[in-house]
């Protein structure tokens, strides 16, 4: 007899069993709505792309992590590691065909081959939204305004959205000198809150020199209101010198004041994002209930990126939800609410050759609002009651001779009660009231 093969994945890969799954898809159209909800559409690229075109800019931790490989035609592929890089490849393939700015979203799975824990995975949703063709703050208030709209909806609580301006901070570091170390800078100030500040301060002091390395940590740790904050960076990267990333800042933050939400928004100086195509501002979001989560929303402007592919220079920016370790968060805050299906009730099975019937019957209810399945095989009305509630349903429809024309059996499932005689009209309105109250709430 041949052996079985072991049914398993792999380390960092998940299988999602319908609750979870249905949880995952509850979120992606509510933030897919939030997005329309701004004029934004959507697109789609290969999953595969060609190395050089995920690689030609990034490299560091980022080579380390991507999944490469060899094809059966000999190319050297890899498999995307987030959503920005293939659209900035999109972007300058498809420039003729599409209007500047443009304003897209990307929902799609992405591989990294980096250490797993809570909510960090090898394979994992991402929720782009960028917009590209244009370098106003206005298109930068608009995706910090996305990020906040999007969370508000996820029912995520309070978060705090921390930005930062990268061209801010190499002007600082240009001011002391090191801005040829700007690349190892970056991914050691990246690592802050995972490692902490003597670690940190180590691994710059190798690219720097200690001395050096303590005015970075100076400048990252300067504390305050957004203002005191601005103001500070802005004397320790350019003095009494004109200032045009800090006077950008400074436009943002009217915005967000203009707009009567600026207590959502905090100015941190350690907010630099690791990847190197950022040239702008940058940004983190964190759950306040559960800030050790670390970022479930970043992003930032990428002026630079599309130069890769092609010779016209177009401006952008972006933010990415990571869903996968967003709803790791709400899980571990009591906050998401799993449900085992997305039918409310069943019809019974009581003669299998009334299938036909059953399934008009169903459609009735279907087309009142109420999501319906219909139970295919004959059964003891107990096993079928048993089926249902482990389906996870609030009603068990029992037809009678006729499905569509004989009084029918509505069974509460929860409270065990049934409700007998009844016409469609009848159960239709005896179910509505009860099923649109449990969705909203």
């Amino acid at each position: 007899m041949a052996a079985f093969i072991e049914p398993r994945i792999l380390k960092g890969f998940r299988d999602f069993l319908p609750p979870a799954e249905i949880a995952r898809r509850d979120l992606l159209e509510k933030i897919e709505a939030s997005f329309r909800s701004f004029g934004f559409v959507p697109i789609d690229t290969p999953a595969l792309e060609y190395t050089e075109i995920l690689l030609g800019k990034g490299g560091g931790e980022t080579e380390k992590q991507v999944y490469r490989f060899k094809d059966n035609g000999d190319r050297d592929v890899a498999l995307r590691f987030d959503l920005t890089v293939p659209f900035a490849r999109f972007v300058a393939e498809h420039r003729q065909e599409i209007a500047l700015p443009f304003k897209r979203y990307h929902i799609a799975k992405v591989w990294r081959g980096e250490n797993t824990q809570r909510g960090r995975y090898r394979e994992f949703t991402q929720c782009d939204f960028d917009i590209v063709g244009s370098d106003s703050a206005a298109a930068d208030f608009e995706i910090l305004l996305m990020m906040k709209n999007a969370l508000g909806v996820l029912g995520a609580g309070e978060v705090s959205i921390r930005l930062n301006h990268r061209g801010l901070f190499n002007r600082f570091l240009s001011r002391i000198g090191v801005l040829d170390k700007s690349v190892d800078i970056l991914r050691a100030v990246d690592k802050l809150e995972k490692i902490g500040r003597d670690e940190t301060l180590k691994l710059l002091s190798e690219s720097t020199g200690t001395a050096k390395a303590e005015e970075v940590l100076k400048f990252i740790e300067i504390k305050g209101s957004f203002d005191e904050i601005l103001n500070a960076m802005k004397e320790a990267a350019s003095g009494n010198e004109a200032c045009p990333e800090a006077e950008r800042l400074m436009l943002i933050r009217r915005f967000m004041i203009d707009s009567g939400i600026a207590e959502n928004f905090v100015l941190d100086p350690s907010i630099t994002r690791g990847l190197d195509y950022y040239t702008g501002i940058v940004y983190e979001t964190l759950l306040k209930e559960m800030p050790e989560l670390g970022s479930v929303c970043s992003g930032g402007r990428y002026d630079n990126l599309a130069a890769l592919y092609s010779k016209e220079a177009i401006p952008g920016v972006g933010s990415s939800i990571g869903i996968d370790r967003l709803i790791a968060g709400l899980e571990h805050l009591g906050k998401l609410q799993a449900r085992p299906s997305y039918a409310s009730a069943a019809i019974a099975c009581i003669k299998e050759d009334k299938g036909g019937l059953n399934q008009a019957l169903a459609e009735k209810f279907r087309q009142a609002g109420i999501p319906c399945e219909v139970f295919l095989d004959e059964a003891k009305l107990t096993k079928q009651f048993m089926l249902a509630e482990k389906k996870g349903l609030r009603w068990l429809i029992i037809p009678g001779e006729d499905p569509l024309k004989s009084p029918l059996i509505l069974r509460d499932l929860p409270s065990r009660e049934n409700k007998e005689g009844l016409s469609v009209e009848e159960a239709v309105k005896a179910m509505s009231a009860l099923h649109h109250e449990t969705q909203e709430s």
